[in-house]
C-alpha cells in the first residue's frame, strides 16, 4: 500500500519517529479493519497527503465518505473533539471516530475543491473570515484542548537547544517573538475554541455549505491567531507577498472586528513560532516563517 504522495511517509517518521515507522508498518491492517468496522471500501488515497492517511471510500448503499487514519496521538484526539464540537457548523462533520485507535469517519465534500483555486484572493479571504465566525466558539468549561498558551510556551525550546542562543534565526526577531507573545498570552480577553491550522488548503467548497473547514487543530486561546495564520497562506506564491498580506490583514480586521495592530503582533510572533516547529520536527523548512516574521516586523515599525 503506497501513502507517500506529498512525502507522507517521510513526514510521519519525522514527527513520530519509530512508533511511526512502526505504524506505517501496520497501516495495511489498520486501513482493512475500518473496511470491516464501517462496512466501506476504500478507495486509493488522495494526493499530497501530509501527516496522515486519508483516503474516500463507499458505503454498501452508495454514498461516499472518507476515512483518515493517522498515529495515535494527542493532537489526533483533539481534532476529533474539536470535530465533536464544531457539530458540522463550518467544519466536516464527524460521523465517528476511534481516538485509540487513531481513525476517523468523516462526511465526504462535494465538490471538495480548495480555496486555493479562487483566483481572486479578495473574494477568498472574505469566504475565510465568513467560515472563522461560523467556527469559533466559547471554550468548554472543561476540556483538554490545546491552549495557545502551552503552544507559545514551545518557543522556550528553541533558546534550549541553542544553549541559550537563537541557531539560525535572528536574534532579534526571536527576542521581540518572546516579548510579543508574553505581552499577547497575558492580556487576552476571550477564550474561544478556534482551528488553529485555517489555511486555503484546509477550506473546500462543498454541497452542504458553500465552504467548510476541514482538519481542526483543537486550540483554545484568541481567535486573532487563525486570522493571521490565514494571512500568511500562500504568500510565498504571491508576486507581491508584502502587498498581498497588508490587505489580507486590512481585510480581516474590519470583517472580523479584530485590532488590525494586534493582528500584526501575532503575525509576528506566530511566523518566529511556526519557524522553530518546523526546525524542530523536521530539521529544516524554517526560512519562508522566518521571511514572514520579517515582513510583519517591518509593519510594526
Amino acid at each position: 500500500m503506497s501513502i507517500d504522495p506529498g512525502g507522507c511517509a517521510q513526514k510521519i517518521a519525522d514527527i513520530h519517529g519509530a512508533a511511526g515507522v512502526a505504524w506505517l508498518d501496520r497501516l495495511p491492517s489498520i486501513i482493512a479493519g475500518c473496511s470491516q468496522r464501517w462496512s466501506l471500501t476504500i478507495l486509493p488515497p488522495f494526493a499530497d497527503l501530509s501527516y496522515n492517511y486519508v483516503a474516500p471510500a463507499i458505503c454498501q448503499d452508495g454514498a461516499r465518505l472518507v476515512v483518515k487514519a493517522g498515529v495515535p496521538h494527542p493532537e489526533l484526539s483533539r481534532e476529533i473533539a474539536a470535530l465533536a464540537c464544531f457539530d458540522g457548523r463550518g467544519a466536516v462533520r464527524l460521523l465517528d471516530a476511534d481516538p485509540e485507535e487513531g481513525i476517523l469517519l468523516l462526511e465526504w465534500l462535494e465538490p471538495g475543491t480548495p480555496l486555493s483555486d479562487l483566483d481572486d484572493d479578495k473574494e477568498a479571504t472574505g469566504i475565510a473570515a465568513r467560515l472563522m465566525r461560523s467556527l469559533w466558539k466559547p471554550a468548554p468549561a472543561e476540556h483538554r484542548f490545546a491552549t495557545l498558551a502551552g503552544w507559545a510556551a514551545g518557543l522556550g525550546r528553541l533558546r534550549a537547544r541553542f544553549q541559550g542562543g537563537c541557531g539560525p534565526f535572528p536574534v532579534a526577531l526571536v527576542d521581540k517573538a518572546e516579548r510579543l507573545l508574553e505581552q499577547l498570552i497575558g492580556s487576552a480577553t476571550e477564550q474561544m475554541l478556534i482551528h488553529g491550522d485555517l489555511h486555503h488548503g484546509n477550506i473546500l467548497r462543498s454541497e452542504r455549505e458553500p465552504w467548510l473547514a476541514l482538519d481542526p487543530k483543537g486550540v483554545v486561546g484568541e481567535p486573532a491567531w487563525d486570522a493571521v495564520y490565514f494571512s500568511r497562506s500562500l504568500l510565498p506564491k504571491a508576486g507581491d507577498p508584502k502587498r498581498v498580506l497588508v490587505r489580507r490583514l486590512d481585510q480581516l480586521a474590519a470583517e472580523l472586528g479584530l485590532d488590525r495592530s494586534r493582528l500584526v503582533a501575532w503575525g509576528l510572533a506566530l511566523s518566529v513560532l511556526s519557524g522553530w516547529w518546523n526546525l524542530e520536527d523536521h530539521g529544516r523548512g524554517y526560512e519562508p516563517d522566518i521571511a514572514c516574521a520579517e515582513m510583519f516586523d517591518e509593519l510594526q515599525r
